[in-house]
């Protein structure tokens, strides 16, 4: 751990700034703020990647996802995929009674004139999105962490062609572009997928991480090695003043001339303590990690109907899925990782009987009813300011969250339109 008595000196003259929450969207955001010229400390419970779903998720750019996770098509067919054991959905009855305001708002996101608006807002924001980790890792020297993969979605039902072919079309209009593959070039595509696949849409521009912990590693290196302090410790309050910010640690009280929260699922009750509510929940995601084996993939791999990934990293295949909202104090539950070796095993029939070693992963996503991010500036503190919420694209999102939220804490012209992301927006 970097000394914590040096995160209050600062480069002469340079304006001192904490990032709180050393995920990849808080590790985007010090190097960005750091390429401004601010005197960066991160602040975080765990050292950086290490856990949460910067660590958990499935290294892919996920950017062809446009639509909110609240729809009325989503509404309709939530309580088929609540009821099936093996479905994406869970809502454990134990945490029911918390997670009902929640869910009003967002049966209220679903409505069409509110999709519609939290469309345009995570296009303008996918859009952005490769552009700036592309910047962002040339500037570190990492490049080589993004690949050009391209993604297959996959379906194994014929009689679900003419989905695929009006998810093509819907994603043309947005200038997404896809080719639909049967037969023997979805096998030349990959050749270790179960026979009985019958289509998928090919994603020809699609890119992913090589590896999403190594790719924290690489952003917190370069943090460090441009003078930035890292302080490990959970924060227990910040209290923002006329001159300064106050980051209340659990050993310490640290100032600076500003502060960005970048907490992820813990940062409804940091808002809490400067003022602000915010309907963010911790929605819970699950992982298998398969790390050898006789099972290949070229690319990773989504299924439409079973609602899951399959990424190829560098650490193994990565077994993605699960949308459980059961907040952040529950322990995992088994049947979920049970699930997922369902799957993984049906759509790639060479896991079955292996003994490849498995791990297993349950980590938080931050999760708000119309599924954008809070991306703003405190409306009473103007020198706290916000990034956080970005549910199931902040690896995705992150470098484009960053630029975006420097932009608002440095007053320069921002990348993209701020405005649906405001924290005053519920």
């Amino acid at each position: 751990m970097s000394s914590p008595g040096s995160a209050a000196s600062a480069t002469p003259g340079a304006t001192t700034l904490a990032v709180v929450g050393a995920g990849v969207v808080g590790l985007c955001t010090a190097l960005q703020a750091q390429r401004q010229g601010y005197q960066v400390t991160l602040i975080d419970r765990d050292r950086p990647g290490l856990s949460g779903a910067s660590f958990g998720n499935a290294g892919y750019l996920a950017t062809e996802l446009i639509d909110p996770l609240s729809t009325a098509k989503t509404l309709r067919a939530a309580p088929r995929m609540w009821l099936d054991p093996n479905g994406p959905l869970a809502l454990p009855l134990g945490y029911l009674h918390r997670i009902l305001p929640w869910l009003a708002r967002f049966m209220l996101a679903a409505r069409p004139q509110n999709a519609a608006r939290s469309r345009q807002a995570l296009l303008q924001l996918n859009r952005a999105a490769l552009p700036a980790w592309q910047r962002c890792l040339d500037d570190i020297g990492a490049r080589e962490q993004l690949l050009p993969s391209g993604y297959l979605l996959v379906w194994e039902s014929a009689d679900k062609l003419a989905d695929a072919q009006d998810h093509a079309e819907y994603l043309k209009q947005w200038g997404i572009r896809t080719e639909l593959v049967r037969g023997q070039r979805l096998a030349e595509l990959e050749p270790e997928l179960a026979p009985q696949l019958s289509h998928a849409l090919y994603f020809p521009d699609a890119q992913q991480v090589r590896e999403p912990y190594q790719l924290c590693r690489q952003l917190f290196a370069a943090f460090q090695q441009r003078g930035g302090c890292f302080v490990e410790q959970p924060v227990e309050a910040i209290r923002p003043g006329e001159r300064r910010v106050t980051v209340q640690t659990s050993a310490q009280s640290l100032e600076f001339n500003q502060a960005i929260i970048c907490a992820g699922a813990w940062s409804r009750k940091l808002l809490k303590g400067v003022g602000i509510e915010v309907p963010l929940e911790a929605e819970r995601g699950y992982h298998l990690t398969v790390e050898s084996g006789p099972a290949r993939l070229n690319r990773p791999i989504g299924s439409a109907e079973r609602r899951f990934v399959i990424s190829p990293l560098a650490s193994g295949l990565r077994v993605v899925g699960m949308t459980e909202l059961g907040g952040l104090k529950l322990k995992p539950f088994r049947r979920r990782f049970a699930a997922l070796r369902h799957h993984s095993r049906a759509l790639l029939p060479s896991l079955k009987g292996s003994s490849a070693t498995v791990s297993e992963w349950m980590g938080h996503r931050p999760t708000l009813p119309d599924s954008l991010p809070v991306i703003d500036r405190h409306p009473k503190h103007p020198r706290l300011l916000f990034a956080f919420g970005n549910q199931h694209l902040g690896l995705t999102q992150a470098a484009i969250s960053a630029e975006l939220v420097v932009s608002l804490l440095a007053n320069t012209e921002p990348p993209i339109e701020p405005a649906p992301f405001r924290v005053d927006r519920f």
